[in-house]
């Protein structure tokens, strides 16, 4: 007779079988079994889920989680929206965003999150789907939705949950992005930082351009940017807002984006759709670090090295392409095409796609700092550099920006600001900026006279007590810094390889040897594209063949900035007739600086929407949650605009509107020649 089995040793040996058949399903799936091709084409798919190949089996949501068991008429209505290729997540009817447990079964919850993003696979008519960064499966077991080695299929379906989205009301038909002659029909925007929200320490800016999770995680609003935050003050100081604003963003965005908001996100997705739809063909992305801001700002997940930030922002950069892909129905079906070259422009533009080049502006690249008149950095990094930014596809660099380095000076910030920045040029440096009268044409910007204001930010700055403070002489001064002898290597090797070089925020010193050498060698790929060129250079900067853009302020002088018409009209007078045949425009949209305002006669004499755009669409109001945008009020709050500010100047600048217009349409063909020539050269 077989002995009786203790219910103690009955109840480990179930618990043993059990454990082993859990681990056998739920253990990923071996190198012995071929992964799936990925499923890119199922953003804002609605469907219902069932395991298997049963009648019954279909996907239900429970009281707690999700049953298998359920019956066609029962299952639960889930949208697939895109975060990545490949890659979901999943909102059911009642919307909840289905998220992998710690305990492996699937639950409904109320945000994106890392546990919420699923990788989908196709094998025929069947899918797979797997926790994406837990790598496991899920499927059936014991009538629940847990971790398991499952298979599916999706029967499409109607009624499925709303998620929040942007429009773009942008409606009609377009002029074609390609004129009949081969050109391109189209503005250049030569100047955004659009990968700035993982620069600079990957803190200091709120927001992102896109998100996984969608426009309630990208445009939220971040306590830390609030007074009662870590880095309120902070950023108040870094860029003038205020740390009593309401921080708070999706939906409401009552006090930001303005155009003066600067750290917060103002290049949302939609908004770049929005003015590319609009008539742009170009923008020029371009990677920005600064070591000094980043060491400064309180808060960072990321190094403050220059060089490792613009290696993030350049997979940023491909990650953003990615998205808008897995947005649109998969690889290269998005709007928004990476450009290494100027055949890849054209080709993106026979497509009717926007061309996003890649720049980089930043103060020490490739690590070519000085510190006490002592260069930091070797011809053989300048090579190696060199190479590697080219791999990313950068075609145009800025040798100088915000502070002395190795390869020359800059071109001074005036007022508070620039004494700001000069403590910056001390702590990376060691040195103050170093000036003498300059009562010439050409001079940079002047700097406060008295020590007092420099010494009253010394006190955030973490010098020393006692640092002796400059004081400068009265009237136009410069850098005495121009072209250092690797300063001339670095642009005699970008010029060997029709790499563009920017000639904004070089002292007169540093961008008149540039210009000479460009005028002596004939090298075209000079410009300027933000107005931090002295005017003396524009004539010379045409002369050569190079291209001439200006900061996109509103149309005229006001709130000491220089307005973007009446610079247009300067600088066109200053150089000679036909030298400037077409002209863009830079946004520095997250760059730091301040965007267009609504411009000061718009109340008596509006842009009237709905607009007609400048390839002859009609806008609309823009729109991003309970925030409705006119740029008669908001000037340009946030990058949606910009279509909107193209119309107010061309509608600004009265007679001369016509030629504004065909200047700026010919503008993104101006630029593509400009670069090939300097590769021709």
């Amino acid at each position: 007779m077989t002995p009786r089995t203790s219910s103690t040793a009955r109840l480990r040996r179930t618990l043993i079988a059990v454990a082993a058949a859990a681990a056998l399903i739920i253990a990923p799936l071996t190198a012995a079994h071929a992964a799936p091709a990925p499923a890119n084409d199922l953003d804002d798919t609605c469907a219902v889920l069932r395991v298997g190949s049963g009648t019954n089996n279909y996907v239900t949501r429970g009281s707690v989680g999700y049953g298998t068991n359920g019956s066609a008429s029962a299952a639960t209505k889930v949208r697939f929206e895109a975060t990545d290729l490949g890659r979901y997540r999943l909102i059911d009817h009642r919307g909840g965003v289905l998220y992998l447990s710690v305990v492996n079964t699937v639950m409904p919850g109320s945000r994106y999150g890392d546990r919420a993003d699923w990788t989908i696979t196709r094998d025929g008519s069947t899918y797979q789907i797997t926790a994406t960064n837990y790598g496991k499966r899920i499927g059936s077991f014991l009538g629940g939705l847990v971790a398991a080695n499952g298979t599916f299929t999706f029967v499409p379906a109607t009624g499925c949950a709303g998620v929040a989205d942007v429009a773009t009301n942008v409606s009609g038909t377009p002029q074609p992005a390609v004129n009949a002659d081969g050109t391109l029909n189209g503005f250049i925007d030569a100047h955004t930082h659009i990968t700035a929200a993982v620069g600079f320490g990957g803190k200091m800016r709120c927001g992102t351009p896109f998100h996984p999770g969608g426009v309630e995680e990208a445009l939220k609003g971040c306590l830390s940017h609030s007074a009662i935050g870590a880095s309120g003050y902070t950023g108040a100081l870094i860029a003038g807002t205020d740390p009593f604003m309401d921080y708070k963003g999706w939906p409401t965005f009552k006090d930001w984006p303005t155009p003066t908001t600067l750290l917060h996100e103002q290049a949302y997705w939609k908004g770049i759709q929005r003015t590319w739809q609009s008539g742009e063909r170009v923008m020029n992305a371009l990677l920005v670090a600064n070591r000094v801001i980043c060491e400064v700002y309180p808060e960072k997940v990321t190094s403050c090295d220059e060089m490792e930030q613009l290696r993030l922002q350049a997979q940023y950069l491909v990650d953003m392409q990615d998205y808008i892909d897995a947005q649109s129905g998969g690889p290269g079906k998005g709007f928004f095409r990476i450009a290494k070259t100027p055949a890849d422009v054209r080709a993106i533009a026979a497509q009717g796609k926007l061309a996003v080049i890649v720049g980089v502006e930043n103060s020490e690249l490739f690590g070519c700092r000085q510190i006490l008149d002592a260069p930091q950095c070797t011809t053989a990094q300048i090579d190696a550099g060199l190479d590697e930014i080219q791999s990313w596809g950068v075609s145009n660099i800025y040798p100088v920006h915000k502070f002395d380095n190795a390869f020359g000076g800059t071109r001074f910030d005036s007022g508070t600001q620039g004494a700001a920045v000069n403590i910056g040029n001390k702590v990376s440096t060691g040195n103050f900026w170093q000036v003498e009268s300059c009562p010439t044409a050409a001079h940079d910007n002047e700097q406060p006279l008295r020590s007092d204001l420099v010494a009253g930010l010394l006190s955030t700055s973490g010098l020393p007590a006692g640092t002796i403070v400059p004081v400068y002489p009265n009237g136009p001064v410069c850098n005495i810094r121009g072209l250092t002898d690797l300063g001339r290597y670095l642009v005699d090797r970008a010029m060997d390889r029709g790499i563009m070089i920017n000639i904004d925020h070089m002292s007169v010193k540093t961008a008149d040897a540039v210009l000479q050498l460009a005028e002596q060698r004939g090298y075209p790929g000079v410009l300027t594209s933000h107005t931090w060129s002295d005017r003396s250079m524009i004539a010379r900067i045409a002369n050569v063949g190079g291209f001439v853009g200006s900061y996109a302020n509103a149309a005229f002088d006001q709130g000491g900035r220089e307005g973007f018409v009446d610079e247009w009209r300067e600088n066109r007078a200053a150089a000679a007739p036909g030298a400037i045949p077409a002209y863009g425009f830079g946004s520095d949209v997250n760059g730091l600086g301040a965007q267009a305002a609504a411009r000061a006669g718009a109340a008596s004499d509006p842009v009237v929407y709905p607009l007609t755009a400048l390839n002859g669409v009609t806008l609309g109001k823009y729109t991003v949650g309970q925030r409705t945008y006119d740029v008669n009020v908001d000037g340009v709050a946030t990058y949606g605009l910009q279509a909107d500010w193209t119309v107010d100047v061309v509608h600004a600048a009265g007679a001369d509107g016509p030629l504004l217009k065909q200047q700026l349409m010919s503008g993104a063909e101006h630029y593509v020649k400009v670069w090939e020539a300097a590769i021709a050269w």
